[in-house]
């Protein structure tokens, strides 16, 4: 079953789950809070309140929930925003001239026509705990925050805080006990194969039982380079704070979903064969990388402007668009 759909992602859902599909995990990252108009009716993120956002989000999730295996997990990632209330000529740049233009705000810029209350100017929004937050009352287990740091973040020209460089990646799921594959998404750790022990500060002659000199203790931090590696030390359990550069795809004008980001939440959330999904499918790349480690894929996409793009990501015969 590898097929996108296009349409609002909560009606699909609702015709997936009256059908009897499940899956194994979900991998997305949904519009942002008020940063894109894409000129289509119903879309998600340009609620005129923070909390209308949430409550469409939670929704958005309650279908997912109804299609996710009982042991099954989701993987969201969400950026946040700053309230930035222009009015007088704020206030004239409509919706539809974001979307005209193609052209993004500042990822860490929301452009409100409205006051909202509550909330300063230049207030840090809190858009990704908020969401969290509220699916923990709607039921999800939240399990852990994990931070997506970006070495090439976009600039921003502030002097009053720092530049934004990272997101979050939430991992929740249905229940206490779901599928998790840890030793899939293990990390490069204290050394790999290919490494010198050199560094190690010990006396290897002493410890290692070879002789003194320079050949002596080569042959130390040789056995201890083998003992390293027999003990597992190469790699270890993943951290919280994944390290991936934001990379342009061609034909897209927006920066797209990083592979290296997705791959470990689908390495782990799922085995061979599973099917992945995504209700934000945009330019494809949870597919790609669903098919590229032997899994298979779902996804929902309002634009079906990007139908073009997936198809050129996922051009292999077995593939197939609904």
């Amino acid at each position: 079953m590898n097929k996108i759909e296009f349409g609002d992602c909560r009606e699909t859902m609702r015709k997936w789950a009256a059908e009897g599909v499940k899956v194994q995990t979900c991998v997305t990252s949904p519009p942002y809070f008020g940063l894109r108009d894409y000129g289509h009716e119903g879309q998600i993120g340009l609620e005129q309140t923070p909390e209308e956002y949430i409550a469409a989000m939670v929704e958005v999730f309650r279908c997912v929930w109804d299609v996710l295996a009982d042991d099954g997990t989701l993987w969201l990632n969400i950026g946040d925003s700053y309230y930035n209330y222009r009015p007088g000529k704020g206030q004239s740049l409509s919706k539809q001239s974001f979307a005209n233009n193609h052209q993004d705000l500042p990822q860490t810029c929301a452009r409100r026509g409205n006051k909202l209350e509550g909330l300063k100017e230049k207030d840090l929004i809190g858009i990704p705990w908020m969401l969290a937050f509220a699916l923990r009352a709607d039921g999800w287990y939240l399990r852990q925050d994990i931070i997506w740091h970006k070495p090439n973040p976009m600039p921003e020209s502030v002097r009053d805080r720092c530049t934004k460089a990272h997101e979050y990646i939430f991992l929740l799921s249905k229940s206490d006990k779901y599928f998790f594959d840890s030793e899939a998404m293990r990390e490069r750790g204290v050394m790999t194969a290919g490494d010198s022990a050199g560094s190690r500060q010990r006396d290897t002659r002493s410890t290692h039982g070879v002789g003194g000199g320079n050949d002596g203790i080569n042959k130390a931090k040789e056995k201890l380079r083998q003992e390293l590696i027999e003990k597992g030390y190469t790699t270890r359990n993943r951290r919280s704070v994944w390290t991936v550069t934001t990379k342009p795809y061609k034909g897209a004008h927006f920066a797209t979903f990083p592979p290296d980001l997705i791959e470990p939440c689908i390495l782990a959330g799922s085995r061979d064969g599973d099917i992945v999904l995504d209700p934000f499918m945009g330019s494809g790349t949870t597919a790609q990388v669903a098919v590229e480690n032997n899994r298979r894929y779902l996804g929902c996409e309002l634009n079906p402007d990007y139908e073009k793009l997936q198809a050129d990501r996922l051009k292999q015969p077995r593939l197939e668009f609904a």
